[in-house]
Order: structure tokens, then sequence, then C-alpha cells
């Protein structure tokens, strides 16, 4: 697994396959390790690079008060240095993946040659979910990683998914359980302090692919369409078995519509 240091902390990511690069970032309570199948079915055709963001996963977390921006940095750091500092490449973020893709594309619009929003929004936290995560910080202080992620994960998962495969949400939180409570905290810290993105939208000058969940709670169906007619160009797939990990709950389905878009 290639690593690069940045700012002093060393960064681990997955890098295979040939071709017009496609940067895959994951989520909160995750590591690059949730886009195996994707990463397996893209390299065929692409460059494919997954980093474990700061705190997550290999990677070493980030000191102090940190913002969506920074990570975006550090992750952009990685890209140029595996593709150069000209190249354009497709962004497809999951979850708060996809905030610091936001983040990303805001500064940086002119490096996205397309953006994917997988179960994420542009837009900035409401007062009830900004309570719903300070409490989960408490909550995480107290109790530390693996109770809060056995008590969380199961609810990213739908009911027909569950059913389907009840292993789902304890493999989820074995893969994230070793992610440090002071980094999830910070996670969200910089979750609730995150600005509205809907302008990056609005202004974007590449396509924009909407993947959504039909039984999704952090990202619900209604607040994610909403969304969808800001950019020029774009395009939205529901996932209609899926809550909020698309990639495991319909992975077929997942990989075949990713790869349509990029192809387009």
């Amino acid at each position: 697994m290639p690593q690069l240091d940045v700012a002093t902390k060393t960064i681990f990511y997955k890098k295979t396959g040939q071709g017009v690069p496609v940067i895959l970032l994951h989520g909160f309570g995750e590591d690059s390790r949730i886009w195996n199948g994707v990463v397996k079915s893209l390299k065929k055709k692409y460059l494919v690079i997954a980093p474990d963001l700061p705190g997550s996963g290999h990677s070493q977390m980030l000191d102090g008060e940190v913002d969506l921006l920074n990570y975006a940095e550090v992750i952009l750091k990685v890209i140029q240095e595996e593709i150069g500092h000209r190249k354009k490449f497709h962004l497809i973020g999951h979850s708060m993946g996809g905030y610091i893709s936001l983040a990303l594309a805001k500064k940086y619009p002119d490096y996205i040659k397309s953006l994917c929003l997988f179960h994420s929004s542009s837009f900035a936290d409401d007062a009830e979910k900004i309570k719903k995560r300070q409490k989960s910080i408490q909550f995480i202080k107290k109790n530390g990683s693996r109770k809060f992620l056995e008590t969380t994960t199961p609810d990213l998962f739908s009911e027909i998914s569950k059913a389907k495969n009840p292993h789902l949400p304890a493999k989820l939180t074995d893969l994230a359980a070793s992610i440090l409570p002071e980094a999830l905290t910070q996670y969200y810290r910089a979750m609730i302090n995150r600005e509205d993105t809907s302008t990056v939208l609005q202004s974007a000058k590449f396509p924009v692919l909407f993947l959504l969940g039909k039984y999704d709670k952090a990202v619900p169906l209604e607040a994610g369409l909403k969304q969808c007619h800001l950019p020029a160009i774009s395009a939205v797939h529901i996932l209609k078995s899926s809550a909020h990990i698309g990639m495991w709950e319909q992975p077929q389905k997942s990989i075949g519509i990713l790869n349509t878009f990029l192809e387009g």
C-alpha cells in the first residue's frame, strides 16, 4: 500500500489500474476498504486511487481543530503526487467523503473532470443534525469507538439488506473499530462546522452524479433529491434496496451506475 508524508503525517492509499484517474473518498467510520468491490471493477479501465483519510485506516490523524478543506488539501497532495499537478480526475465521495469532495471542488474546480456524491449532500447541517452529532461526540468520548460503531452502524443499512446479508453491520464495525475516538470526534466537529456548498453544484462545469438510497437515514432521499437540479449537467440514481452503504448493499447496481457515468 503506497504512502506519502503530508504535513508531517503519513497518508496511506491504494493505487491500481491505468487510464483516466478516478479518486475514491470514503466516509465517516470507514476506510478505503469500503471501496474494494468498486476498485476491482474500475481498475480495468481507470487509474484508481483510494486513500485512507487522515485518522482512518493506516493514515495518521491530523493535529488540532480541522476543517473539511484541510482533509481535501491533504488528499489533493496525494493525488498530485501520483498524477501530476495539471491532470484532471473523476472524484467520487461517499458521505463525509462527499463533503470533502465538495470542499476540494470549491477551491480547485478546474481539477475536477466529474463528481459523484454517493449518499452525500451539499447542504450544511441543520440544528437537529448538529445536536445529534454533538450527542454522538459525547457518547464516543465516554464509551469509545467500537461501542459507538456497534450502536450506530446497523442504522446505515436497510432492513432489506440486513435480512439478505445480516453480517454487513458487524463487518463495517470491524473495519472501522480501530479508528481512534479522537479522530471520530474530529470528523464530527469538521462536519458540524462545514458550510453549505450548494453553490459549488450550481456553478459546476463538470457533470455530477447523485447516488441516493431509498432508505437512507443519514442523507434522507427527499433531502438528497433537493440538490439534484442544481448542476447544469447531472444524473440521478436511487438505489431502491439500500440505505447508506450502497456499495455493499447493492454492489453490482452501484458499480454499473458508476461505470456508465464515467464512460459517459
